[in-house]
């Protein structure tokens, strides 16, 4: 696009110097032979008009393409704004053409015809996204990749579970995932989305990128995960599209060496252990696999597993004890001629789900009032105390209290009456929105005994329990999951769940470490109420055994 870049006053520039050469020979009318000069001056002065217009015509071009382009994304877009950023490849590309291709546009339009367009873009554009947001959407894409088992191809086709809005992803999208990946030593990724960037190409998807780049990324990447074969197969492939490329003639004699050496070794250590290699194989084969159970996998793992619903299930028997029932929580007054729809969700720990329980009006309601407020959710840094952000956690979150809106304190009676706990020294109603990807990490809501000044500032003791609203449906991933136990709790709008973080003796639940999945497709709105110990203290008298 900078190609065209010949802006008014170079045009005026030749002019004015040809003028001046012209201008050193006066009485031109004196002399013919002079005269048929300036035939020539003209003639070189109406190419270099033609080249001008001609380049003009081109730059209009191309922005009146991509103002079309845009007119018909933005019209869609902005019916259902949530709806389109809830397919995190829409939410990528937004990132990328605000912070990126907009200001390529800004260099390629005349200022000098367009103040107006360019002072009002200048302006706008220090509100734009930074590189920051870019690259934490396209890392957003690689962590649902990974999550959700997704293969580049699915992602870049827009062929993901739920999506309202299908997008593609060109050639140059996949380009800038890769090269991400590559700018933090993920090879992996990088290979994923240089070989899907090269697959576009093949197909034949026009593109401001060629081969050589991503084929140069790609053979480097597979070298570095150890590949030599692949890395020198696609070397050579890049060396017969541009047989002078200096790094690759240099990868290739490398690459060669190291396989040449590498099967020399190989051939060594053939000789040499073939016997011994004989025997420890037959003494594979009469040693049974073993097993491994739920509790010896990783963590990350069983999180991953759950998110995608898959990891443990309850056994028949424990699934015959869940009930659903109306609930009026001992025929509180407020509950006893319309109790509430309950229903479990789990039994150790308990989560309860109660269904019916915030109305659409008053989701829109907190929306509204949290949207101005949101700000990027902290973490409490569990050795120095202090409220940080933290990459594990991809969300903005407001609070809000009963002198923002008395529908708060309305809802915070509702939350009362139906746990039977006291509202008065929980924390504020934390409002959060998921982004592109968004999650929290499996962690705890209470403070263990290593954090023993966890709390200490709110002089209300440890979270005794968490409420939890849904105020979203999500198309696709989002699900609240506790990893110790196997447990996952999707969303459902309209609904709130609720468990103890303490048992009655006050001792920390630890199967309530929890995580809130990336989501995949969608929009992700819920708030919580974090209730405390203090205030508790006849409404949930303490237990005499530990894990009562």
């Amino acid at each position: 696009m900078l190609s065209f870049r010949m802006e008014l006053p170079c045009l005026c520039l030749l002019l004015l110097s040809c003028l001046q050469s012209l201008s050193a020979h006066n009485d031109f009318f004196t002399s013919i032979g002079q005269m048929t000069d300036l035939l020539y001056t003209e003639k070189d002065l109406v190419t270099s008009l033609k080249d001008y217009i001609k380049a003009e015509e081109n730059k209009l071009e191309q922005i009146k393409q991509w103002a079309d382009k845009l007119d018909s994304l933005t019209l869609t877009a902005t019916q259902d704004p949530e709806g389109f950023l809830g397919h995190p490849v829409n939410a990528f590309k937004l990132m990328k053409r605000l912070n990126t291709e907009w200001g390529n546009l800004e260099s390629l339009v005349l200022r000098d015809t367009t103040d107006g367009f360019i002072s009002n873009l200048t302006i706008q554009r220090q509100y734009f996204p930074t590189d920051e947001d870019q690259t934490g959407a396209a890392k957003a894409l690689l962590r649902l990749q990974d999550t959700y088992r997704l293969d580049a191809n699915t992602i870049s086709t827009g062929n993901l579970p739920g999506v309202k809005h299908k997008s593609h992803m060109t050639v140059e999208d996949c380009y800038e995932l890769g090269k991400i990946a590559y700018t933090d030593v993920d090879y992996y990724h990088t290979e994923l989305w240089m070989a899907q960037a090269l697959k576009q190409l093949d197909e034949g998807e026009e593109s401001t990128l060629d081969k050589v780049t991503v084929l140069d990324y790609l053979s480097y990447a597979i070298y570095q995960q150890g590949d030599l074969e692949r890395a020198l197969e696609y070397t050579k492939r890049l060396l017969e599209l541009d047989p002078e490329h200096q790094r690759a003639n240099g990868n290739l004699k490398y690459f060669q060496f190291q396989l040449e050496k590498q099967k020399k070794a190989e051939e060594d250590e053939t000789g040499t252990q073939k016997e011994r290699g004989k025997r420890e194989t037959t003494e594979k084969k009469k040693k049974k696999p073993k097993s491994v159970s739920g509790h010896q996998i990783p963590e990350r793992k069983k999180y991953e597993m759950l998110c995608r619903g898959e990891g443990i299930k309850l056994t028949p028997r424990r699934q015959s004890r869940l009930f659903c029932r109306y609930y009026n929580n001992n025929r509180n007054p407020r509950l006893l001629l319309a109790p509430i729809k309950q229903q479990d969700e789990w039994d150790r720990p308990y989560i309860v789900r109660y269904l019916d329980i915030i109305s659409d009006k008053e989701i829109e309601r907190i929306k509204h009032l949290a949207k101005p407020r949101l700000r990027r959710a902290t973490i409490s840094n569990p050795i120095t105390g202090v409220l940080e952000t933290a990459s594990y956690r991809i969300s903005k979150s407001a609070w809000l209290t009963g002198y923002d809106d008395p529908m708060i304190e309305t809802i915070n009676q509702r939350i009362e009456d139906l746990t039977g706990l006291e509202m008065d020294t929980a924390e504020e109603l934390q409002v959060a929105n998921y982004g592109v990807g968004g999650q929290y990490e499996p962690h705890f809501d209470f403070g263990r005994k290593d954090e023993p000044d966890a709390f200490k500032e709110l002089g209300t003791g440890n979270r005794i329990a968490t409420w939890l609203f849904y105020m979203s449906d999500v198309a696709a991933g989002g699900a609240t999951v506790f990893p110790d136990v196997g447990a996952a709790v999707w969303p459902q709008k309209g609904t709130a769940v609720f468990w103890y973080n303490l048992f009655a003796s006050g001792e920390g639940d630890y199967s309530t470490r929890h995580a809130a999945c990336p989501v995949l497709v969608g929009n992700k709105w819920v708030s919580n109420k974090w209730i405390h110990e203090r205030g508790q203290e006849w409404r949930r008298p303490c237990g005499l055994n530990e894990t009562e």
